[in-house]
């Protein structure tokens, strides 16, 4: 049993990345019932429709909690546990103090990554540049400051990489997804080096995070995963029905900008994927993209963590 995953599709430019994932990465979890899918979903509208208004009549100083409080209420109306692993040498109570400048990298797996990222410490995001035009999520991303990226158009990649850097060198947190695309969880892309030119250039540290979806018996779940032709309303279904899921956030040393941002991008991805990028039986590589067999994960995953 493999992965369904053909190689990538072409893309617009060389620099656009596309991930192989599909629906056949995606894994059964425990659902819920219809009825409580159903009262996670009326809470999670409220939250979503309140927010911008809230936002806006909350004191500038007091917005970051704001958002920290709705990012966790959202993940606690889909019944799941946000936990953060700190593994830094100093740990904290974030990514960085307040006013601290810090560009905080991570693998993208679906658009409910940046609700438990936010649930750690309020970011501004660079995300698809679409994303502002979603309803409902569009004004949410236009309150979050969401710096967007049309993949598409290459020579525009200057611009957004100024931007990110001038927000950095501001004194700002903003989350960056390096490898351009969203995978399953299990599979992943290459660490693309455009992005960590913003913190070379602003002279601000990179936070490198670990994103993972557990199941309630702690293996490794795909159901967060934004994939192949997935639509948006597939995936909020997935989660509105998924049961017992945690969202654990793996904070690993933090990695300085004083090298090049090819250096950078290959530390950061050491420090992310670990003994993931180790050669090993059962992965499946295609170009810069990697699939591993499914089958060799559940066999070797213990029945309790």
């Amino acid at each position: 049993m493999v992965f369904d995953a053909p190689p990538a599709t072409a893309t617009a430019h060389p620099w656009m990345p596309s991930s192989p994932c599909g629906c056949g990465c995606l894994t059964d979890i425990d659902q819920v019932s219809p009825a409580v899918a159903v009262a996670r979903a009326a809470g999670i509208a409220g939250l979503l429709v309140s927010y911008p208004a809230f936002h806006v009549l909350t004191p500038r100083a007091r917005r970051g909690a704001v958002q920290r409080r709705y990012a966790r209420a959202v993940l606690s109306c889909l019944g799941m546990r946000l936990r953060v692993v700190d593994k830094r040498v100093v740990p904290g109570r974030g990514y960085a103090e307040p006013d601290t400048g810090v560009l905080v990298v991570a693998g993208h797996i679906g658009w409910i990554d940046v609700v438990a990222m936010a649930g750690v410490q309020p970011l501004g995001f660079v995300a698809r540049a679409d994303l502002i035009d979603w309803p409902v999520l569009g004004r949410l991303a236009a309150a979050m400051r969401v710096i967007p990226i049309d993949r598409e158009k290459l020579r525009q990649l200057p611009g957004v990489v100024a931007q990110v850097a001038d927000r950095l060198a501001a004194g700002e947190r903003v989350a960056a997804f390096p490898e351009g695309t969203t995978w399953c969880g299990r599979a992943y892309g290459r660490m693309r080096p455009a992005m960590f030119q913003a913190a070379v250039d602003a002279r601000v540290p990179v936070q490198p995070v670990r994103v993972r979806y557990l199941d309630a018996d702690g293996a490794q779940s795909t159901v967060g995963g934004f994939v192949g032709e997935d639509s948006f309303g597939d995936s909020v279904k997935r989660l509105l029905l998924a049961k017992g899921l945690v969202a654990e956030i793996t904070l690993a040393p933090v990695e300085h900008s004083d090298t090049d941002r090819h250096t950078l991008a290959e530390r950061c991805e050491q420090a992310i994927r670990g003994t993931d990028r180790a050669d090993r039986a059962g992965w499946i590589a295609a170009a810069h993209t990697r699939v591993q067999d499914p089958g060799l994960v559940e066999a070797t995953t213990p029945a309790h963590p």
